[in-house]
């Protein structure tokens, strides 16, 4: 198994700017909170390790558990799978309207953010020797990478499947059809993500590869916020997987780990952001230290964040066997 590291350095505010989170952050409770109107059901036990969740804490109105096992952290309660896919849905049209501090940021979000994914991607594919597969990706439409996959060159192929549907029936041209599968941040979304982890599978061929991002509790910035971490909400962040939990979520789905890194290069700039909007916000004194840090003792910290999987930003590359 490998781990990967970057030297590439960009601001908060090229990729999600905690001065334009609120308004989107606010639509996407508020969406949330309308979802849940019609009834919920309790989430009790680990979807990873099945131990009984603790009570962790609220964001807004909301309330989270943690896994005591493994420290991942999982929205407590959710309505039907069908109330969660509508929602999930809106979400996904809001973000792409003139509304959200996305539009105005696209440019520099698909460089910093797509662009580096779709080079890690290409880089794992030369790596593997698998030339131009068929890829499935999994998002709720409307996607932003829908695009930038089919334009990258990198795939014969683009085949998209709505995130909420892994209870539906796979289609023949796709079941063990593709040779990889991209997963931008949808298990941090999806109501069950080991259902979902099953479908994708039964999608890949042997050999096939699955490609997964998401923000793990285990992080530097969400460590130390807590559920103080204004990135933290639903329904983008209706689970919080460590990135221990997240390794043991995919090998539990049959899925052979060659890849997990935590290559974050934001951590220390959010919780510095986060003290600037709230000086009272509870610190330790380690914590104080490094953000009174200069420039470049920063900067190293944050690369031994990366070095030690340590950075709330995880990759991971599967394979079936």
């Amino acid at each position: 198994m490998w781990s990967t590291e970057t030297d590439q350095t960009f601001p908060l505010s090229s990729v999600k700017p905690l001065d334009g989170l609120a308004s989107y952050r606010k639509r996407c409770l508020e969406e949330t909170r309308r979802a849940c109107h019609g009834g919920t059901h309790r989430r009790t036990h680990c979807p990873v390790t099945g131990t009984p969740l603790a009570p962790l804490g609220r964001v807004g109105s909301f309330e989270y558990l943690r896994c005591p096992d493994t420290g991942s952290m999982f929205l407590a309660e959710l309505p039907s799978s069908a109330a969660w896919a509508e929602l999930l849905g809106a979400v996904s049209r809001y973000r792409h309207s003139r509304q959200t501090f996305h539009a105005g940021i696209a440019r520099t979000r698909n460089e910093h953010v797509y662009g580096a994914k779709l080079e890690w991607i290409k880089s794992v594919l030369r790596i593997e020797q698998c030339a131009a597969p068929r890829v499935l990706e999994v998002a709720t439409p409307p996607s932003e990478a829908s695009a930038l996959l089919q334009e990258s060159g990198l795939f014969e192929h683009v085949v998209t499947m709505n995130e909420m549907e892994y209870g539906l029936p796979l289609e023949p041209d796709v079941r063990q059809q593709v040779g990889a599968a991209v997963l931008f941040e949808s298990l941090d979304r999806v109501d069950d993500p080991v259902a979902l982890l099953r479908a994708v599978k039964e999608c890949l061929m042997p050999g096939g590869l699955i490609f997964v991002t998401a923000l793990v509790s285990s992080g530097f910035d969400v460590a130390v916020l807590g559920l103080q971490n204004l990135y933290l909400y639903p329904p983008d962040r209706t689970n919080c997987f460590s990135l221990s939990g997240l390794e043991q979520l995919l090998r539990g789905a049959g899925f052979t780990l060659l890849e997990v890194s935590t290559p974050g290069v934001l951590d220390v700039e959010i919780v510095q952001t986060h003290r600037h909007a709230d000086p009272a916000l509870p610190l330790s004194d380690f914590e104080r230290q490094r953000l009174a840090a200069g420039h470049e003792t920063q900067h190293a910290f944050q690369t031994f964040l990366q070095q030690n999987r340590m950075s709330s930003f995880a990759r991971i590359i599967g394979k079936k066997p």
